[in-house]
């Protein structure tokens, strides 16, 4: 069975619920285990037991969250030529623009060796709305869908 692992971190809630989204959208997905995990908690063999990756953060200061940054900080010299090019995407609670925390982990999931395979879902309100969690339901399903088709 395919492995889909989200890596999130939520201060406010609102990325939690994109990340349960997300999660909603993927256990359609009867051939795929589905993990939520936090960032504070995850770990290489989170990583290395995985076949894709989503990571939800909220944007700081137009950057990722501090605990998002620590789990990369934490896993990335350990995961040097341990990890297969791993496809992803990523989702983003913010109140202004969310390039920036997109910017940043797409450069380092470049260092990873991961592969992005949907554009980024940015959430850009105060609330995470009804649609905002529509699309996470969408880019989990589509995520998992694309491991069980062999297309990532």
């Amino acid at each position: 069975m395919k492995r889909l692992l989200i890596i999130y971190h939520s201060q406010t809630g609102r990325t939690a619920r994109m990340a349960q989204a997300c999660q909603r959208g993927a256990v359609l997905e009867v051939n795929v285990e589905t993990r939520l995990v936090c960032a504070k908690e995850a770990v290489l063999e989170d990583l290395q037991s995985a076949d894709a990756l989503l990571f939800g953060t909220p944007e700081n200061l137009g950057y990722m969250s501090g605990a998002l940054k620590d789990f990369f900080d934490r896993t990335y010299r350990q995961a040097q030529g341990k990890l297969r090019p791993l496809p992803y995407a990523i989702f983003i609670s913010c109140e202004t623009d969310g390039t920036g925390a997109v910017r940043n982990i797409e450069r380092i999931c470049r260092g990873y060796g991961f592969r992005a395979v949907a554009e980024p879902i940015i959430a850009r309100k105060e609330v995470v709305t009804a649609e905002d969690e529509l699309r996470c339901e969408e880019l989990g399903q589509t995520l998992a869908a694309g491991l069980d088709l062999g297309i990532f």
